[in-house]
């Protein structure tokens, strides 16, 4: 019996119209555009404008251009998995708030939250309802609203976050191309270093917390810069040893787009040269869920049938983690 495994067969991608710039931010906040740039590598930043608007807003038309893109109805469409840590609401989960925009009435859904690492747990989590044969089409989605969690009077973490969303179509291959492995891990002691500190059940909304600031993103960057660049390298590396892969063998490294030099030091750790790691942290900062999808959706049209990818993520709480995929289709075919 030949093996299944599940592939990206489409991919599209969505980002607000207005750019916060390295310049506008130096008049909200005590910065600078070369202080912004030397420690993260960000000029500018998407940020999603209007009442009302949401994560959905973002990952609901990604979705929609991956449809056209395949030619499919979203009838045809059997699971949605939302990667976000700023969902719509605390409830319903907003993968199903998606499916009912997009029109996806025979889908389940649901929301997945590993920080910085959601897609690809996402990505993880959904080929395995390819691989049982269960489903023949399963979307997995990394969108982020950051701006809506974001302290613009913290210097420290209002440089480094945009919103954005980009989502893959998973379909059964069984040419031996599609997911080929991954390395997930986790270690809730880093809860401590990046979280959100009020909002959940441990210490629910309030007029103190509100005046306090607490729903906005806490970081200590040295620990969280420290802990990250050593892991997220490890994880690639390993993914790379585990499969008997050489740097010459790796077409694209898909970093985490979180700041410069983490990716820089995970590229040295694997071997592999510049010219094959996808950067886009300049024009759209930090995403959150939405950085590796974005990635592949902007380089699409430079990806060939085969080509070793090697998806390499970290993020807060903590989670970090890795995937080997051998790309599925040309794109001008």
């Amino acid at each position: 019996m030949t093996k299944i495994t599940a592939a990206i067969t489409a991919i599209g991608g969505y980002l607000p119209e207005y750019r916060l710039t390295n310049k506008e931010l130096e008049t909200m906040v005590d910065t600078n555009n070369e202080w912004i740039m030397s420690r993260t590598g960000i000029e500018e930043r998407r940020v999603l404008k209007g009442e009302g608007k949401g994560t959905s807003d973002l990952a609901a038309p990604a979705i929609e251009e991956l449809l056209q893109k395949r030619g499919i109805n979203p009838e045809e469409i059997d699971l949605i998995i939302c990667c976000t840590v700023t969902p719509d609401l605390v409830f319903p989960a907003t993968a199903n708030i998606i499916s009912d925009k997009i029109g996806a009435k025979n889908a389940f859904g649901f929301d997945l939250n590993a920080a910085c690492s959601g897609f690809l747990y996402g990505l993880a989590t959904g080929s395995k309802f390819i691989e049982s044969g269960q489903y023949k089409k399963v979307i997995i989605v990394g969108a982020d609203k950051m701006s809506s969690i974001v302290d613009y009077e913290d210097r420290t973490t209002c440089i480094i976050f945009g919103d954005g969303a980009a989502a893959v179509l998973l379909e059964p291959n069984e040419e031996g191309l599609g997911i080929q492995d991954s390395i997930l891990r986790s270690d809730g002691s880093g809860r401590i270093h990046l979280h959100q500190k009020a909002g959940g059940s441990v210490k629910p909304p309030s007029h103190e917390t509100i005046n306090q600031k607490e729903h906005y993103i806490y970081q200590e960057g040295q620990a969280v810069f420290k802990f990250a660049v050593t892991n997220m390298a490890d994880v690639s590396a390993e993914i790379m040893e585990k499969n008997k892969l050489t740097a010459e063998d790796v077409a694209w490294l898909v970093p985490h787009q979180a700041n410069k030099r983490i990716i820089d030091a995970t590229a040295k750790r694997m071997g592999v040269s510049d010219d094959k790691v996808m950067l886009n942290i300049s024009k759209y900062g930090n995403t959150t869920n939405g950085t590796i999808p974005l990635c592949l959706w902007e380089w699409e049209n430079q990806l060939k049938k085969g080509d070793n990818i090697i998806l390499s993520a970290f993020g807060g709480g903590f989670t970090w983690g890795s995937i080997y995929l051998k790309w599925a289709y040309d794109t001008n075919k």
